[in-house]
């Protein structure tokens, strides 16, 4: 019976040492939590003077104190984006996702950071989780269909595309991007159909008028292209895209000096663009080739081709003109430079 009691009392006495390191651990644990709060409440004033600084050394205490309080790695994503140091804010709001997996605007802040550092699969993945959590969100659906359409999914990008259109069929934008994922498919009647919707609700759009006549001329459609070029041109006269178009359309048309024309309107407004370079190249082999008894023409194509492979060396067709149009060996004057000390 003695024995028997000192076991009871034994027994008892770890049971309370037990539970009282349960509960010191339990409240350590919540004592680090509270103090943790007080961060979080001192940071957002902070954070609402603009002290970004100290906001972030409060935030970050929280952090240490209290890893899964998700509203204190939200805000130290927010200041870091503001910092400009976005890989430590794409792991701050890594961090406030895996510890609020619903959260909506941490999960599409950390999308945004993914594509805007490229990194577009992981944005693919975030922008997915968001569009999960809010499948009407426009922006969300919209983003994800430009992530990939950057990644060279058309299929998807229009898929995408349609569901941003469906949530909110008001919006342009949306249509201008489906006819650009349409046009990557190939699908230029659907393409057209696109930027001409999107023009319905915006017919001030000089780019989406180039893409409209992008795609005309595609199909062969020179003169319908001209004229949506044109009218381009009248909203935007100094657009270079519109009038480097126009320099391929009427090149198209046989109408080579009007076409030098716009190439080199197209460089006086844009002196970076390697097609209006390489079309003005073409311009001067045609005319070359109707007299071939001067070189002028061939040099200044040559020069042009040149030019236009300094600012875009992967163009195949460029490089294939140049070593067909450049001076062969059976040419005097070429022979006697080659010859030269």
């Amino acid at each position: 019976m003695i024995a028997l009691t000192k076991m009871i009392n034994t027994m008892s006495a770890k049971l309370a040492v037990t539970v009282a390191c349960l509960l010191a651990i339990s409240g350590c644990t919540w004592f680090q939590g509270y103090r943790a709060a007080g961060h979080v409440q001192r940071g957002e004033v902070l954070l609402a003077d603009d002290d970004l600084e100290a906001a972030l050394a409060e935030f970050t205490a929280a952090s240490e104190l209290d890893p899964q309080i998700a509203v204190a790695h939200s805000k130290l994503g927010f200041i870091y984006q503001r910092m400009g140091e976005y890989e430590q804010a794409i792991t701050a709001f890594a961090n406030a996702v895996r510890c609020d997996p619903f959260s909506f605007p941490d999960t599409v802040n950390l999308a945004r950071l993914y594509h805007f550092t490229r990194r577009l699969n992981d944005a693919v993945q975030a922008y997915l989780h968001a569009c999960d959590l809010a499948p009407s969100d426009f922006d969300a659906q919209l983003n994800l269909g430009v992530c990939y359409h950057e990644l060279g999914n058309p299929d998807l990008a229009v898929e995408r595309f349609q569901k941003a259109v469906e949530i909110d069929p008001d919006k342009p934008h949306a249509f201008v991007n489906l006819g650009v994922a349409f046009e990557a498919q190939g699908k230029y009647y659907e393409a057209i159909s696109a930027y001409k919707d999107a023009l319905e609700r915006d017919n001030r759009q000089p780019l989406v008028l180039v893409n409209l006549a992008r795609a005309y001329m595609v199909q062969d459609r020179l003169k319908i292209a001209q004229l949506t070029l044109e009218a381009a041109l009248q909203l935007d006269e100094r657009l270079a895209p519109a009038h480097e178009a126009m320099g391929y359309c009427l090149f198209r048309l046989a109408d080579y000096d009007d076409a030098e024309k716009s190439y080199r309107e197209a460089l006086i407004h844009d002196s970076k663009l390697p097609r209006s370079y390489a079309g003005l190249g073409s311009v001067y082999a045609l005319l070359y080739l109707e007299d071939m008894t001067s070189n002028e023409y061939r040099d200044r194509a040559l020069e042009n081709w040149h030019r236009s492979l300094e600012l875009d060396p992967d163009q195949p067709k460029v490089h294939n003109l140049i070593a067909k149009y450049k001076p062969q060996s059976h040419d005097p004057q070429a022979v006697l430079l080659s010859n030269q000390p």
